[in-house]
């Protein structure tokens, strides 16, 4: 099963990615189905699919349902070029193309998945710190630091700090149950030497103590969580339901 899935999954990632330029890609959003280059990358598209399975006509059946469906779906995503946003498109072309393979890889060896997996303890446990590490773990800290406006007027894109923070957050914590306590002090290295340059172009001292103060309170959550989810963990006894079998 994982061998037909990584063939697939190599064929749409060369088909996609390393063999189509730029250049086509344009002129299928331009010329839709008229596009030439539209019938030349389902062409390469399933050369690779023979190639990489070695011609094995066993799977015929998956073979026709891919090209078929990955033709529909680029048809369907040029169409909509005009009317949807075009980061929207392109991972939702991704995911159909992917859950494609999903599906032809089950029509050749079902899955057979432990519903009682999403329901155990370290699952749950997960889930609740991830969440915890990210959105809940925000807005603790706008209240927190409410109490200072500080007005930074440096050109900053839309909900970037968030977003920074978030992904601070979660990486700290994948860190510590992942125990790797030492890459906390790259990440804070990392952000020191960014953070730098906007602080050294300003003499606001109160723009430093504010900066530095939500770094301390994103890092400090961050680390409470991990040390409690590896906490709890450990009083978890693992279970057999936790394993997804073939």
């Amino acid at each position: 099963m994982i061998t037909l899935a990584l063939k697939l999954l190599l064929s749409h990632l060369m088909g996609d990615f390393l063999f189509q330029p730029t250049s086509w890609v344009q002129d299928k959003e331009q010329k839709k189905h008229k596009s030439v280059y539209l019938y030349i990358h389902i062409a390469i598209h399933t050369v690779l699919l023979l190639v990489i399975l070695l011609f094995n006509m066993t799977y015929w059946v998956g073979i026709l349902i891919t090209i078929i469906s990955h033709f529909i779906i680029d048809l369907l995503k040029t169409t909509l070029n005009q009317t949807f946003n075009k980061r929207v498109l392109f991972f939702a072309d991704q995911i159909l193309h992917l859950l494609i393979i999903a599906l032809v890889v089950g029509y050749y060896h079902p899955y057979k998945v432990e519903i009682l997996f999403l329901q155990h303890p370290i699952v749950l446990l997960f889930i609740v710190s991830i969440i915890s590490t990210t959105i809940v773990t925000s807005v603790l800290m706008k209240t927190i630091i409410s109490r200072w406006d500080i007005q930074d007027d440096s050109d900053s894109l839309e909900m970037a700090g968030a977003y920074i923070g978030m992904l601070e957050r979660t990486f700290v914590f994948i860190f510590i149950i992942s125990n790797h306590w030492e890459g906390i002090g790259f990440l804070l290295a990392a952000k020191s030497v960014f953070r730098y340059g906007d602080l050294s172009k300003t003499k606001d001292r109160k723009l430093t103590e504010y900066i530095l103060i939500g770094t301390l309170i994103s890092f400090g959550f961050a680390i409470l969580i991990g040390i409690g989810y590896t906490y709890i963990s450990e009083l978890i006894e693992p279970a057999k339901t936790l394993v997804i079998t073939k």
